[in-house]
């Protein structure tokens, strides 16, 4: 099986981001191409395939949530957004939407090239591994049983309704039942983020967690924060 140089696509509108981004990402030695809108974008992806798309969110027509929300019904090709909006709740959304990490502008190239590696060598574990992938574990913890292979979790009778996100953050507290888990482990253990520095998202996504369990029929107070350090669901 013969491999080339991974291939990027760089979704931006503003033309200096746009070459910047793309003439620092050939100079690595990837095969890289171009596009200025979301409809140009979907476009590219649907013709030919790509290993990784930086995706600004600010784009014309479509914006980036929008074209990260179509290509996730279809693609598990790595996205990483670029974008001026910095917020928490910004972040929080374009990670739900099935981005996998997210670049505030302005960045450094240093930065940008390290968080493209990081993603690109994941993805290529993750594919080299998926062809002898065991079913998932059956796990239980608080009254929950989780079955990673079914991707579902109930509480007695009653199914969870949980993000892809969530599910995985639950699976995560639920396998390390009992132990204390910091807000970088969770991030590295959960979702396999090592570059994302903001750790309150965590936080956001316990608290959206313990209001799915709430609903669910448990109490939320089983997922415990332990101040000054981080979380742990009971065993």
């Amino acid at each position: 099986m013969t491999t080339g140089p991974a291939r990027i696509l760089v979704v931006d509108d503003e033309d200096s981001i746009l070459q910047f981004v793309s003439y620092n990402l050939e100079k690595e030695g990837y095969e890289v191409e171009t596009a200025t809108t979301g409809h140009e974008a979907l476009e590219k992806v649907s013709a030919s395939s790509f290993n990784l798309i930086v995706l600004d969110i600010m784009l014309p027509g479509s914006d980036g949530y929008e074209v990260c929300r179509k290509l996730r019904a279809t693609s598990e090709v790595p996205v990483l957004f670029l974008s001026a909006r910095d917020t928490e709740l910004d972040k929080v959304v374009g990670l739900e939407l099935g981005a996998d990490d997210y670049l505030a502008k302005p960045f450094g190239i240093r930065e940008l090239q390290a968080r493209v590696k990081a993603l690109l060598r994941r993805s290529a574990g993750a594919g080299a591994g998926r062809a002898e992938e065991l079913p998932g574990e059956r796990l239980k913890a608080a009254g929950i049983v989780l079955d990673e292979g079914a991707h579902e979790a109930h509480f007695g009778d009653r199914q969870i309704d949980l993000t892809p996100r969530e599910f995985e953050l639950l699976a995560t507290l639920m396998r390390y039942a009992g132990k204390v888990l910091s807000r970088e482990q969770l991030l590295r253990q959960a979702w396999g983020w090592e570059y994302l520095v903001e750790t309150k998202t965590v936080d956001t996504h316990i608290k959206r967690l313990r209001d799915k369990l709430e609903a669910a029929g448990v109490d939320p107070s089983v997922v415990e924060t332990v101040r000054g350090y981080g979380y742990r669901i009971q065993s």
